[in-house]
């Protein structure tokens, strides 16, 4: 994670609806792909902040907003460097969230996918550092 522990606190957008707990379908579906548009249209604001700049193509690099796989959405993907990106605020300290998210890290990591998690509160404070350092991060795995 890049800077501070706090996590995202701004509200959920990681899974798709219908998913049931303990459930890893392999493909995506139809239902996620919707899921996924409508949290393109809702994101939170540490989320817009990010895409704000990435969206750009810093250093000529792609990066993909709300991407579907399997039965979940990643915040943001780098395909060139199979990199999602999460962006954390305290609700993922909360309930059974850890462990939500340990399922979800494993179902990655089986697709080749590696996970980059961001505080909120770092993208909040100061956006253009965190681009800075996804950019450095994806260079060194491309």
């Amino acid at each position: 994670m890049l800077g501070s522990s706090l996590k995202r606190s701004f509200g959920e957008g990681d899974r798709a609806e219908g998913v049931v707990e303990g459930q890893m379908a392999k493909s995506t579906t139809g239902r996620t792909v919707r899921q996924a548009r409508r949290l393109r249209r809702e994101m939170t604001l540490p989320e817009v902040l990010l895409w704000q700049i990435l969206r750009m193509k810093p250093e000529g690099i792609k990066f993909r907003r709300q991407h579907p796989i399997g039965p979940y959405i990643l915040d943001f993907y780098c395909p060139a460097a199979n990199l999602a990106i999460e962006i954390d605020g305290i609700v993922h300290d909360m309930g059974r969230q850890p462990e939500y998210d340990a399922r979800r890290d494993d179902f990655l990591v089986e697709q080749n996918i590696e996970t980059l998690r961001i505080a909120a509160k770092d993208v909040l404070d100061n956006p253009e550092d965190v681009v800075d350092k996804i950019v450095r991060y994806v260079e060194t795995k491309r």
